[in-house]
């Protein structure tokens, strides 16, 4: 039976999407994964077919590092639907992307967590989460951060402190100041913007930027950009190896840009920054992220990246490492757009395709794109643009089959695109390519000319029409003086909100009306309520009596309902004028007024209603003028709503909160959502979801920084209105405020005191806990509780003389902070420190240890002595260096020093230990010298006998003690060695190497070593020997009854091996069973007892040496038979078998291919009768005696050894085998792989 258990989802109770049918809690039954470790959680009962809920194929194992290394994370998850992963830690935040970085590789289906330069306050249990539609997985891993060192630490903490926070670096800013913060150039001034585009242009490009900002001396501006980039050089050398291929942005198929820098950082770990026009910009490293600006670095080339383009995205970008410029480019987005946008083609094989549009405005060159790849001019592709330049066309030459594609067309950040379908032509004979045609497929269906003809008559139009426009403003500026007019009354809200009939819906909410603005959208909402139009153009005044026109004339304005709204129009002499309302001539009545002032026009409308709202039209003889009137309402909450909204929400840290508010549907309506006065952007952990009668907020994951006033603006052309609430992110405490201060310490008392945490976690500390640690000890030891109006704590179980850490945490009802702890140790009452001990002396040295020893000291001042510190110091430095830490004390008299470089000179002191410290230093020791005594030369286990086969490597090893090291030689039988004999000698061991050795090389060898002190040696005897021959004949002879004397001609290997002996053995025609009956005889002759007469039998005689036996000699039969005729063959002679034979190949050589440094056996197999000799050649040069390789020959198995394979040992190896008979070989190749 299944466990079942609740799942909590970590938005706030009542804000949640679904709040009113779940209040953020679902039903989950636990299943078991595959992989242990891993806990699973199943949302619904019973799982659709062919769908699954997420798990773990390959969890994230634990890690163990070292501080300033590379950690990361691996997952592999399967579900389906494909599961989201995220991570998290349990102490900690993971949303800062310049520590934590998750990505994933869709090729490798791989998610992973990194963690670039880890630090030791990243150490803590994370879990990765795989959640989809059915289920959730969840698993756990620990990172453990082993820390460098102390000074590291300290170092890293200065550097922190001296950097500053996080909100600090948001803080940062460019060298482009923005233009909210540019005061303002004196005349000659330069741009700072112009000089940051020329460190990072083409020099073809000077020209226009210098036209662009107005510079005309080209030779003081080139001297000043040779100054500033040698600067800027220097500048970047501090970050950047290499700073190459600059390209500037530009605008890509996929309606983004993007622009390109090689660089090779100094260090990778610095941080990267980017700026729009002086501010700092957030960007992602992932492309799939939903930010905006992006930045991805592939090897050395880093890609900056803008998505959904918009006109605000113009602008100055530039890429700062750290606080120095790399690179500056501008990005200008020309306003145009497509009149005649391409149309999809159908061409067919080996025929021409056209894609043409119209732009609304010239434009030199346009960009092309094939399948998102740029297309330029060329055999392929042609690139026409006509002489208005509002044509544009691409001609795709040549059509095939690979050629089709979407095709794109890009002018600023406008783009069109539309299909390239090339069909097969089916009337090309197969196996021949078709005949080009001279057809042209595709264009847009439209007559280009006719359009692109009325939009520049359009264009000049709107050309003259400026210029007269400008031309009268100037006429009009020049004839009268400008009017004085009265200053406007302040705007206020405030009498409109009192006069509100039901002040109460609103409550919660604030109301933000706009004054009414020429050719701007605003709500009527001051006092007096009324709106007046007038236009902001001056046309010139002519004389009173001439031609009457218009001197202001009506603009579009936007009226609430309710209140009442005006229209004026000025002319430049008193005349009379109608006004129309769509069409329809007005005239005076209850709710419009029409009232004439001298020049001055006017049209009131008391209270305005749906009704009133049109295209309202004053005309004057000839003269016109016309505006829209819209009237609508400011946005309203429905005040359950409101009152919902107002109440706060409360969440725990890492819990989702979610914020919901309804509203009624309009027209123009923007809604946003701000935090602590601050727009809320969707994106990140933040998710904004706007539908037509409502509007959510999901914070994911809060931090108590997340907490704050959460407000959501509804804002219409009308005005705006605003509901309020509070996030209330609750969270442990911070660390109490340090540090620690010592009040009072006594023998028997210690009194601490600290400071309460800056941040409470959003709930008040309950109370302190207090634990303790003594020096020396590892354990910590809870003292008690401190009630939280109190910030000191006495301590009254303390020793005199001990030292004690301590450390505090503030408690809350979420939970215990991080720990307050002390710098250093405090001790119980005054310091009492031991007297010196006695100057170390040295019981013995040697290069690698030097023994100690000391006496303890005469005044211990009545503190027990726990241990000693030892300090060294060598001679030529004035550097003491303690050989152990105050905790980790010698405890005995005695210690050897191991930590010693041979041949130095040292001297040593030593302090004793007590509960309050080290105490006095000894005086030095005596000058010692890390090296060995003195020593006769003596040789350790020598071997005196050695045998080796004839035809293989004889090796002596010896090894040898000695100080200074001995000299060595060897003798063979007293005379000087052979110089083809190798002597090897090494550190503590001498090697005499002989190769292919034969029986003459059989000696007394002699090792004599010498230095200084003495001289000794030792003999080694070498027996290079073979298995002997076979003894002669056998002659067996009668000489007393019962006794048989066997006599045998000697071995032809006698005379060469006074170590060869014989075997004798017997077999008789009872037991049929050969016997050894005598063993070790050095003489020809042996008396065989106990012979019975009726039995046969017979001898064998061997040959033994330290090599072995030799084939056996076969007496005659003696016994019953023995006096038997024998028979003649009647001429016929048996032949006799013989086994001499040329040498031949058995098992060949083989192919060898060893990676370098490995070791290699080549091993082959020969035969032949008598034995052949074996011969090794490398490159057709005889290796036998070679030290270098290690051949054997044992019973025609030849072996060759290389200990480690060299690049010069690869070569063509040959094995030649010859004796009396013939030549055998074989041969192979080495080839040493890197």
């Amino acid at each position: 039976m299944l466990r079942r258990s609740k799942v909590m989802d970590g938005t706030a109770t009542g804000q949640g999407p679904d709040a009113e049918n779940l209040n953020g809690k679902e039903v989950g039954i636990k299943k078991k994964s595959r992989v242990p470790g891993v806990m699973i959680i199943q949302f619904i009962e019973t799982m659709p077919e062919g769908k699954s809920h997420p798990d773990f194929t390959r969890k994230p194992i634990a890690l163990t590092i070292q501080e300033g290394k590379f950690a990361f994370f691996k997952a592999i998850v399967t579900g389906d639907p494909k599961p989201t992963v995220t991570w998290s830690r349990n102490n900690g935040d993971v949303s800062d992307t310049s520590r934590y970085q998750t990505k994933y590789d869709p090729n490798s289906d791989e998610h992973t967590f990194e963690m670039p330069n880890v630090m030791p306050d990243q150490a803590d249990t994370y879990k990765c989460f795989a959640i989809n539609e059915y289920g959730q997985a969840t698993v756990t891993v620990v990172l453990n951060v082993i820390e460098v060192g102390f000074k590291k630490a300290k170092a890293l903490q200065q550097a922190e402190e001296a950097t500053g926070n996080f909100t600090t670096v948001l803080k940062r800013k460019s060298k482009i100041r923005p233009k909210s913060e540019q005061h303002e150039r004196k005349d000659g001034e330069i741009d700072p913007k112009f000089w940051e585009l020329l460190l990072s242009a083409d020099k073809k490009d000077y020209e226009r930027i210098c036209t662009e900002f107005g510079v005309t001396d080209f030779r003081w501006m080139l001297k000043k950009l040779n100054e500033i980039k040698k600067e800027r050089e220097e500048e970047q050398a501090q970050f950047v190896k290499n700073l190459c291929n600059l390209k500037p942005i530009q605008v890509n198929a996929d309606n983004s840009a993007s622009f390109e820098i090689d660089m090779d950082l100094l260090d990778p770990s610095r941080s990267i920054f980017l700026y729009k026009d002086g501010e700092m910009i957030p960007y992602t490293k992932e492309l799939g992220d939903t930010l905006k600006h992006s930045l991805k670095q592939v090897g050395r080339k880093y890609i900056f990246s803008m998505r959904d383009l918009m006109p605000e995205d113009a602008g100055l970008y530039q890429l700062d490492v750290e606080d120095v410029n790399m690179f500056s480019t501008d990005f200008k987005i020309p306003m145009v757009d497509f009149l005649v946008k391409i149309q999809e083609v159908k061409a067919k094989e080996r025929e021409d395709a056209v894609f043409e549009c119209v732009l609304s405005n010239p434009f030199s060159k346009i960009l092309w794109f094939g399948k998102n790849v740029p297309l330029e001019q060329g055999d392929k592709f042609d690139v026409e643009v006509s002489e208005d330049k509002l044509i544009h066309r691409l001609v795709v030459k040549d059509c095939m089959v690979v050629d089709k594609g979407i095709y794109s067309a890009c002018a600023g950040i406008k783009s069109c695109n539309a299909w390239l379908v090339v069909e097969a032509d089916k009337d090309a004979q197969k196996g021949k390519k078709a005949p080009r045609k001279t057809t042209r497929a595709g264009g847009s269906g439209v007559d280009l000319q006719k359009v692109a003809q009325e939009q520049q008559v359009k264009l000049e139009k709107e050309r003259e029409e400026r210029k007269e426009q400008i031309k009268a403003a100037k006429e009009a500026a020049a004839a009268a003086p400008p009017p004085e007019l009265p200053p406007a009354p302040a705007p206020t809200a405030a009498p409109e909100a009192q006069r509100d009939p039901e002040p109460s819906e609103n409550a919660g909410c604030k109301v933000i009306f706009k004054p009414g603005i020429v050719n701007e959208l605003a709500v009527v909402a001051s006092d007096p309520p009324v709106v007046e139009v007038e236009s902001t153009e001056e046309t010139p005044a002519g004389d009173s009596g001439g031609e009457p026109f218009i001197t202001g004339g009506l603009s579009n304005i936007y009226a609430l309902c309710g209140k009442p709204a005006e229209l004026t129009v000025k002319m430049n002499v008193e005349c009379d004028g109608a006004w129309f309302k769509d069409g329809a001539q007005l005239t005076s009545g209850d709710r419009v007024t029409m009232t004439k002032d001298g020049t001055s026009h006017k049209l009131a409308i008391q209270s305005c209603t749906d009704k009133d709202s049109g295209l309202y039209r004053f005309v004057s003889g000839e003269q016109s003028t016309q505006g829209k009137v819209t009237i609508g309402d400011v946005p309203e909450f429905d005040p359950d709503d409101l009152h919902k909204f107002a109440k706060p929400v409360t969440i725990r840290v890492g819990q989702n909160a979610a914020f919901k508010m309804p509203f009624t549907p309009q027209e123009s309506l923007v809604v946003s959502w701000f935090k602590d006065g601050t727009e809320i952007k969707d994106g990140g952990g933040v998710k904004i979801v706007r539908e037509p009668n409502h509007s959510r907020l999901l914070l994911r994951d809060c931090l108590r920084t997340d907490g704050g006033e959460i407000k959501i603006q509804l804002k219409n052309p009308f005005g705006a209105v605003e509901a309020t609430s509070q996030l209330i992110v609750l969270d442990r405490p911070g660390q109490p405020e340090g540090p620690v201060e010592t009040v009072e310490t006594t023998s028997s008392m210690i009194e601490i005191k600290w400071n309460p945490p800056k941040d409470d976690g959003g709930s008040a500390v309950t109370n302190y806990i207090v634990e303790r640690q003594q020096a020396g000890q590892s354990l910590w030891t809870k003292l008690g509780d401190v009630s939280a109006d109190r910030n000191s704590f006495r301590d009254r179980n303390v020793t005199h003389g001990k030292k004690y850490k301590y450390r505090i945490y503030a408690e809350n009802p979420e939970g215990l902070s991080d720990a307050l702890e002390t710098a250093e140790s405090i001790m119980a009452g005054i310091m009492i420190l031991s007297g010196p001990p006695g100057a170390p002396k040295v019981v013995s040295a040697s290069k690698t240890c030097i023994n100690l020893t000391w006496t303890p000291p005469e005044d211990d001042k009545g503190v027990p002595i726990i241990g000693y510190q030892l300090e060294k110091r060598k001679m030529d430095t004035n550097q003491w260096i303690a050989l152990n830490a105050l905790n980790e004390p010698i405890e005995g008299v005695n210690y050897a020093v191991k930590d010693v470089t041979e041949g130095a000179e040292y001297e040593f002191r030593v302090a004793a230990i007590n509960e309050s410290g080290s105490g006095d230093l000894s005086p030095p020791s005596a000058v010692v010298c890390a090296k060995n005594p003195n020593m006769r030369p003596c040789f350790k286990d020598p071997e005196d006998f050695i045998v080796v086969r004839a035809g293989n490597s004889a090796r002596v090893k010896i090894s040898y003690e000695g100080e200074p090291p001995p000299e060595i030689t060897w003798l063979k039988d007293d005379e000087p060695i052979s110089p083809w004999i190798n002597v090897i000698n090494t550190e503590g061991m001498s090697q005499l190497v002989i190769h292919s050795s034969k029986r003459s090389d059989s000696a007394i060898y002699t090792i004599n070593a010498k230095n200084s002190v003495g001289e000794t040696s030792f003999d080694v005897e070498v027996r290079v020997t073979d298995e002997p021959k076979t003894p002669g004949p056998v002659e067996l002879e009668q000489t007393v009854q019962g006794k048989v004397m066997i006599s045998w001609a000697p071995s032809p290997d006698q005379g060469l091996d006074d170590r060869l002996y014989y075997v004798v053995s017997q077999h008789d025609s009872t037991t049929r069973v050969w016997k050894t009956v005598a063993d070790r005889l050095f003489a020809n002759t042996y008396t065989a007892n106990n012979i019975l007469p009726g039995i046969e039998y017979h001898f064998r005689i061997y040959a033994k040496n330290d090599m072995g036996l030799s084939d056996p000699s076969q007496s005659p039969t003696w016994g019953a038979n023995s006096n038997r005729v024998q028979i003649t063959s009647n001429g016929v002679k048996s032949s006799e078998i013989c086994f001499e034979r040329p040498p031949s190949i058995l098992v060949p050589l083989k192919v060898h291919t060893p990676p370098k440094g490995y070791q290699l056996f080549m091993t082959c197999a020969v035969r032949g009768c008598p034995t052949p000799t074996v011969s090794w050649y490398l490159n057709d040069v005889c290796i036998n005696s070679d030290s270098n390789y290690y051949i054997t020959n044992s019973y025609g198995v030849c072996s060759m050894y290389i200990l480690r394979v060299r690049q010069k040992d690869g070569g063509e190896y040959k094995v030649i085998a010859v004796n009396s008979f013939g030549k055998a070989e074989c041969s192979t190749k080495l080839v040493v792989r890197d």
